[in-house]
């Protein structure tokens, strides 16, 4: 899978309010911090920058899947249908 490079924070924090059950809880400054109950309390600050550093991406990417136990595979096979939307050319934010 090849993650996005011009992806921001706040379409990361609507794909995983929408697609993995987190909710925004507060703003500290630049950083938006989710919150999920499922299958155990977690919170992720995600940072709302344009664009998303690809070492910052990869990091949320690996907390979201270790924490709902799912695979490296699986969540790359899932991410990349979630972001397969953001390459169509109706595709809007």
């Amino acid at each position: 899978m090849k993650i996005p490079r011009d992806l921001n924070g706040r379409s990361l924090v609507k794909v995983l309010c929408r697609d993995w059950g987190y909710q925004v809880v507060n703003q500290e400054g630049s950083h938006i911090i989710l919150q999920t109950d499922s299958p155990a309390h977690q919170r992720i600050p995600v940072p709302d920058h344009n664009p998303l550093r690809i070492g910052t991406l990869n990091s949320i990417l690996r907390l979201v899947a270790a924490h709902k136990g799912i695979e490296e595979k699986q969540y790359c096979v899932r991410y990349d249908d979630l972001f397969q939307r953001r390459r169509e050319p109706n595709y809007r934010q």
